[in-house]
């Protein structure tokens, strides 16, 4: 099935003019630079304005997915439970999945092979880019939800590997920092 299918697909909220942070606004603004390289989304520290009223179907959900249509990194960010009142930015793309696990698909979009396909559909010769339709034409395998849900959590086990290996070869680098450096000044005269 195509993603079309499976998944609401919409830009991100279009503000009008320059973002300004105001401290009493009433929603988060989620931009492109509150989602990682790992395709992780960090809204501590989010640009905060008072959304017009009538907009609040722009507000997001736990289980929507944030695209970065644009960039080098077309990946998306999965939103969590309590994320508060938020909206994301346009030219960002709102995923949201109806027919589909959305930790599933926000594996498969995040996988390598994905990832090669839609950099292939990228539009422009300096920011590259994808829009909607074609990504709401990308092909997505849809197998049963008991399976979606295996392969969500093997991907995420598989993540929370890879953090750890991460980490603890940035330890073993300091405990080997550390002990050299006291061989080196045992050793001085």
């Amino acid at each position: 099935m195509n993603l079309g299918e499976l998944a609401e697909v919409q830009m991100g909220y279009p503000f009008r003019s320059r973002l300004e942070h105001d401290p009493q606004g009433d929603v988060a603004v989620i931009q492109m630079k509150d989602i990682d390289d790992a395709n992780l989304l960090h809204a501590e520290e989010t640009i905060r304005v008072a959304l017009p009223k009538g907009k609040t179907h722009h507000l997001l959900r736990a289980g929507d997915l944030l695209f970065r249509s644009r960039g080098r990194s077309n990946g998306a960010a999965l939103v969590a439970e309590g994320i508060g009142p938020s909206v994301l930015s346009a030219p960002m793309l709102l995923i949201r999945p109806h027919k589909v696990l959305p930790e599933y698909l926000c594996w498969y979009i995040n996988a390598p092979a994905t990832q090669a396909q839609l950099a292939a559909l990228a539009e422009g010769t300096s920011v590259r880019m994808i829009s909607a339709e074609a990504l709401k034409a990308l092909e997505i395998p849809l197998p049963s939800l008991a399976t979606q849900q295996r392969i969500a959590q093997a991907a995420a086990l598989a993540e929370e590997e890879q953090a750890l290996l991460a980490r603890i070869a940035n330890l073993r680098q300091r405990l080997t920092t550390h002990q050299l450096m006291n061989a080196a000044q045992e050793a001085a005269p």
